[in-house]
């Protein structure tokens, strides 16, 4: 399994860009997630926004991935309502993580949590039970891109996250990419997106976005510092993911 030093950048993912990414104009993401490095590969979505577009493309390109989804508590019925209705017609092979119960019940005894500590929610929502499930996996993929915000801004498509392996598949497509897709697939959207939802993340941290806003402006939007919901923590697995530019 290819692992290295938090710090260090890993030879196994130089390989890999130079092999698939050698610039940002030969782009081989098809045989990126065929390698032999990635074959113990897995899919962790939040059945947010734009889901299905990843979910779609990967299952044409990895067909029989596995779908790793954190169950929260916290999230939107039209969340889950959603994510049964993507998994029917994709037919996907979905893994459902939980929290741990007692880490829960000694942290979050109340269920409020979130408005007290929201990088400690996330942390015991996601971090820890993903941590967990992730000992099984060479790397994952995710469906974040750079059209999200500023915080995303120089997302590369391919990083260490940890001592694996993230492969950002969508990281380059832009808004009108994205809704070409799902016309063009006819996918299903969340319902949640016609009522101003970009970002679609657990409810009490999760508000519509207004017009001229960034993207992700009603993520937290009483605590401005905090921009990763403790699935993406970048290559250190921090919290604040730095701005950097590593394709």
């Amino acid at each position: 399994m290819p692992g290295w030093s938090v710090g260090a950048k890993g030879d196994e993912l130089t390989r890999l860009q130079e092999l698939y990414i050698p610039s940002l104009l030969e782009v081989d993401l098809k045989g990126l997630l065929c390698d032999p490095a990635l074959e113990n590969l897995c899919i962790v979505s939040f059945f947010s926004a734009e889901s299905a577009a990843l979910l779609h493309f990967v299952s044409r390109e990895r067909p029989g991935f596995l779908v790793l989804f954190l169950v929260t508590g916290k999230h939107f019925a039209e969340t889950l309502a959603y994510r049964d209705e993507v998994s029917a017609l994709l037919d996907l092979n979905l893994v459902i993580l939980r929290p741990e119960p007692a880490t829960l019940k000694a942290a979050d005894p109340a269920g409020d949590l979130h408005a007290q500590d929201p990088n400690n929610c996330c942390t015991i929502r996601k971090t820890f039970p993903l941590k967990g499930a992730m000992k099984s996996y060479d790397g994952w993929g995710s469906g974040l891109k750079r059209f999200q915000g500023a915080t995303h801004s120089t997302l590369p498509l391919i990083e260490r996250d940890g001592e694996k392996i993230k492969v950002n598949r969508l990281a380059l497509w832009e808004p009108h990419e994205i809704k070409y897709y799902f016309r063009t697939h006819a996918l299903p959207r969340h319902p949640l997106m016609s009522k101003g939802y970009t970002p679609i993340g657990c409810a009490p941290c999760s508000r519509a976005v207004r017009t001229g806003e960034d993207l992700r402006a009603r993520r937290w939007p009483k605590v401005p510092d905090k921009t990763e919901c403790g699935i993406h923590l970048g290559p250190d697995r921090r919290f604040a993911r730095t701005s950097r530019n590593s394709d």
